[in-house]
């Protein structure tokens, strides 16, 4: 199983990340120093998690290389009109502290993400990103995102985990060289996933915990993911998954799974789109 899957354009992404998603601020640092440890070289953030800051410590205090670590970041909605993303953009890299991010992406698809995109495509050419993706977008809006600008996407992060496994979109995103990237990879926990029988059975006969084996489930297919946890033993068991070989039978057991319903349902609608729209973090570009 590879650890690291080549981008379109050229850069090496890391297939297993450490995502910090709803981790305060004051434990953020302690957890991705411990993350670093373990072997992960992929940290994922967002101006929106409110602990870039404290992702960019720990980055900067660890004895690795900084061209050894995959940086993701991503600007929120707030910042996509105007001239917020260029603020947005150097919000960010003070914040983190550092001279460049690896991986800007567009957090939601909506406001005026073509504004954001070009002005993240200036940012790449400045050399102060070295890739730009997208992040909760439908293939359809990828499609016409990457028709009227100059870069293309590298990613897009997307909820994929065995209970909704975006089949379709998995295979549009790869066969227009596109990695798709896995939030949520083990379900956030949703539906009694960790009880599955069948994860539960597969687990057992690797002898591995049911997350291992879905985490195994999606870098088989090629989807990047980004778990997360807090507790030490959990982040290590999440980054020791490179020796799991999952049969054809099991694949075809985990597919019966699919339950064609994302836990993060509802994205599109107006209620939604309303709320996410609207929503502002107080953070200092």
């Amino acid at each position: 199983m590879e650890k690291t899957i080549k981008l379109n354009n050229g850069l090496e992404m890391p297939m297993v990340g450490y995502g910090v998603f709803q981790i305060p601020e004051d434990q953020t640092k302690e957890v991705v120093t411990a993350a670093l440890n373990d072997g992960y070289r992929l940290i994922d953030t967002a101006a929106g998690y409110l602990n870039e800051e404290a992702v960019g410590q720990a980055i900067n205090e660890s004895s690795i290389n900084r061209d050894e670590i995959f940086l993701t970041t991503k600007l929120w909605v707030q910042d996509f009109d105007g001239d917020n993303p260029e603020k947005a953009i150097d919000g960010a890299l003070k914040r983190l502290n550092q001279d460049y991010i690896d991986l800007l992406l567009l957090h939601q698809p909506m406001g005026d993400i073509y504004n954001a995109w070009r002005a993240m495509e200036k940012a790449v050419k400045a050399g102060k990103v070295r890739s730009i993706g997208v992040s909760n977008f439908e293939s359809f809006q990828v499609q016409d995102l990457m028709m009227h600008n100059e870069i293309k996407p590298v990613v897009n992060q997307i909820q994929i985990n065995p209970l909704n496994p975006e089949n379709d979109n998995v295979k549009w995103l790869k066969g227009n060289d596109i990695v798709p990237e896995a939030w949520g990879p083990m379900g956030q926990a949703q539906a009694g996933i960790f009880t599955n029988p069948v994860l539960v059975k597969i687990a057992k006969a690797h002898n591995k915990s049911v997350g291992q084996i879905m985490l195994a489930w999606n870098l088989e297919r090629g989807v990047v993911v980004i778990p997360k946890s807090v507790h030490p033993d959990r982040i290590k068991e999440n980054f020791d998954v490179f020796d799991i070989d999952l049969s054809d039978e099991e694949k075809q057991e985990i597919a019966t799974l699919d339950q064609h319903n994302s836990y993060f349902k509802g994205l599109l609608t107006p209620q939604t789109v309303k709320a996410l729209g609207s929503m502002k973090f107080d953070y200092k570009n």
